[in-house]
């Protein structure tokens, strides 16, 4: 598989939820990965990426809620989501920054009010 995320669920505000995303040897051991996510009706944005040394970036809104990071032994790129609010309920995948790999399906979180 190549990039398969999963993790994913109905959630109440506040609570958590940690998505994992499997991916191909060969995609993970030379890119920086990142996290993306589709609101229903939007457009997919970026929110987390992980370079292999650990470094990692986010958007604004997700700062100080979501940790990602990656297992580099296991091909595995990870995204703890703290503090959910019903504005986090998305579709989320993973790829690397550059997004030139098929998208896999994703993994769908629902958060409640």
């Amino acid at each position: 598989v190549q990039l398969q995320a999963s993790g994913g669920g109905l959630v109440q505000a506040g609570g958590s939820l940690r998505l994992s995303c499997a991916a191909s040897g060969s995609i993970f051991s030379n890119n920086v990965m990142a996290w993306y996510r589709q609101a229903p009706g939007k457009v997919r944005e970026f929110v987390a990426g992980v370079t292999r040394g650990g470094f990692t970036t986010y958007v604004d809104y997700v700062k100080g809620r979501f940790t990602a990071s990656r297992d580099n032994a296991k091909n595995t790129l990870y995204l703890q989501m703290n503090s959910l609010k019903p504005e986090d309920t998305a579709r989320y995948y993973c790829n690397s920054l550059s997004q030139i790999y098929p998208w896999g399906q994703g993994t769908l979180v629902t958060v409640s009010s």
